[in-house]
């Protein structure tokens, strides 16, 4: 005897099929395919562009991170970072998950999402001008703007050639070296535009840091 189906469960075997063929094409065979590809293809950028050090991954080139000296009390989360003067220093980050990860935390990646006319915002950027003069020993007029101010993401890796300039004495001073060869360094690292006109020039902090920790 044939069995005769309502409507309504035609369609629900229906939508049943095509969600098991999409499953399939979506969900197992296209995530392979396109890893597959990745590993093939450009496998460094696909597991995350790791930094080495002695064999081991220390760092993504993708991902900025703090250089920052030991707390004082290991226990307290809220107990500020300090920038360590040896090394180059990041833009400041907004990506801070409150879990003791600190900035540049991947799982909190944003922004501050304050507008140039808040009131909070102008202050705590005067306030990072005149700590960056201080700890770099410049002008406050002098402090470039990415040197106050975090990225959208909070995780740029990325600062300008200017900031990286402006903190080749002190890095310099602080590890004994001569400063036209951090300043030599740093020229090195510097990133033109991509594709030669789209965006401006930059230096991957992670890479400069990760090439001076290399030096003798």
């Amino acid at each position: 005897m044939r069995t005769i189906h309502s409507p309504l469960l035609r369609q629900h075997l229906a939508a049943l099929r095509l969600l098991l063929v999409l499953t399939v094409l979506t969900g197992i065979a296209y995530p392979l395919a396109v890893t597959g590809i990745a590993e093939t293809v450009f496998p460094h950028r696909a597991n995350g562009s790791p930094l080495p050090a002695h064999g081991t991954p220390v760092a993504s080139r993708l991902i900025g991170q703090s250089f920052s000296l030991p707390k004082q009390h290991p226990a307290d989360p809220h107990e500020a970072l300090r920038p360590d003067p040896r090394w180059f220093q990041p833009r400041p980050s907004a990506a801070d998950a409150g879990k003791g990860a600190g900035p540049y935390d991947p799982t909190a990646s944003n922004a501050s999402n304050l507008g140039p006319n808040d009131a909070g915002l102008t202050r705590t950027v005067r306030a990072r001008r005149l700590a960056v003069a201080a700890f770099d020993r410049v002008p406050p007029a002098s402090v470039p703007v990415d040197a106050v101010t975090a990225s959208g993401s909070g995780l740029d890796p990325d600062i300008s050639p200017a900031y990286a300039y402006e903190q080749a004495g002190r890095v310099a001073g602080a590890r004994g070296l001569a400063p036209a060869a951090v300043r030599g360094l740093v020229a090195g690292h510097v990133q033109g535009r991509f594709l030669g006109f789209l965006g401006q020039e930059r230096v991957n902090v992670v890479e400069l840091n990760h090439a001076l920790a290399r030096r003798p």
